[in-house]
């Protein structure tokens, strides 16, 4: 399985990134996010659970948002109201397989 992701980039505090995962399979309704700060593990951002609904850490609640357009095997991370504790490589995930990921940085 291939994931392809995009979307990344440098924004200030208080702004808004949407990142895209174009996946190779039509799964994207098992597609999760991830991202990591250098040096330190890869944490979990928004993965799907088994009641069809989306988990967020509780860091991004009320501001991240997982879309998922079936049609094009996209899975995209709305991000609002961004903080520079946001600042990381954000991967997507399909069960065994990652993105390379991409780069967000938040900063004044």
């Amino acid at each position: 399985v291939q994931l392809v992701e995009s979307g990344g980039g440098l924004v200030q505090p208080g702004g808004s990134l949407r990142l895209s995962c174009t996946t190779s399979v039509s799964a994207n309704y098992a597609v999760g996010w991830y991202r990591q700060v250098p040096g330190k593990e890869r944490e979990l951002v928004a993965v799907p659970t088994s009641g069809g609904t989306t988990y967020y850490t509780d860091s991004v609640v009320g501001r991240f948002t997982v879309d998922r357009d079936s049609a094009k095997n996209t899975v995209y991370l709305q991000m609002n109201n961004l903080k520079p504790e946001d600042t990381a490589v954000y991967y997507c995930n399909l069960m065994k397989d990652w993105g390379q990921g991409t780069q967000v940085t938040v900063s004044p």
